[in-house]
């Protein structure tokens, strides 16, 4: 893909209609694929890890953002399941000792799942920006008993509100 087809940095999709989430996120060395850079399944985990920090309550003595605000495991009686996911790729991910920045928002906020947006970039310090991809995904909450879809609770869409902005819009549509 050309520089001329990625977004820009400076103005990214969806920064003036809603607030967006800054994760950062530590590469590890085994992230690396042989051609030395992330390897597309471990971006996936990436994600996962930043959805996991900003949504999910922090454990006893942890910080985590205003919007963690789901319980995990079993035992807290729902589960939230990717029912779709999908990237667009900008620039290979090197390997480096400064953490990406994830930046995320929600497209759309359902019944009873959610629109995660992310859009995954160098660390803020660095003079200049790259974006190394873009990655939607379609959360479902489902009953841990039933694994039947279960409604989003007002404090979810309470504390997600603030983050609603335009979904990511993709090349190849």
């Amino acid at each position: 893909m050309s520089d001329a087809d990625a977004p820009d940095a400076a103005a990214p999709d969806g920064a003036a209609a809603g607030e967006r989430l800054h994760i950062p996120i530590q590469l590890r060395w085994g992230d690396l694929d042989a051609f030395n850079h992330v390897n597309n399944t471990s971006m996936l985990k990436l994600l996962e890890e930043a959805r996991v920090r900003a949504f999910w309550r922090p454990g006893e003595g942890e910080h985590g953002p205003s919007t963690a605000v789901l319980d995990s495991g079993l035992d807290a009686g729902a589960l939230t399941l990717v029912a779709r996911q999908e990237i667009e790729y900008f620039a290979p991910v090197p390997y480096q000792r400064h953490p990406l920045e994830v930046q995320m928002w929600f497209g759309k906020i359902g019944g009873s799942s959610v629109e995660v947006c992310y859009e995954v970039f160098n660390d803020p310090s660095f003079e200049e920006r790259v974006i190394y991809a873009r990655s939607t995904a379609v959360i479902v909450l489902v009953d841990a008993a039933t694994g039947r879809p279960t409604r989003i609770s007002q404090e979810m869409r309470d504390a997600w509100a603030p983050y609603v902005g335009p979904p990511i819009t993709y090349a190849h549509r």
